[in-house]
């Protein structure tokens, strides 16, 4: 999977704890990938837009 043009971002909820966090791209077509930010170069999950909505639906619940 191409993720050369993937805009990476935090969550504003993110803190300056030393990188304990997932950065996820949202700006590809159909396509919503996270990575976590201590590896950039390495692995990143994929997503439809429709299971990453309800993945953060749930999680929203569970907190």
């Amino acid at each position: 999977m191409d993720l050369t043009g993937a805009r990476w971002r935090k969550s504003t909820k993110s803190g300056n704890n030393g990188g304990d966090c997932v950065e996820v791209a949202d700006n590809l077509p159909g396509l919503v990938a996270v990575r976590d930010s201590k590896n950039p170069t390495g692995p990143a999950l994929t997503f439809t837009p429709a299971a990453w909505r309800a993945f953060v639906a749930e999680m929203r619940e569970r907190s």
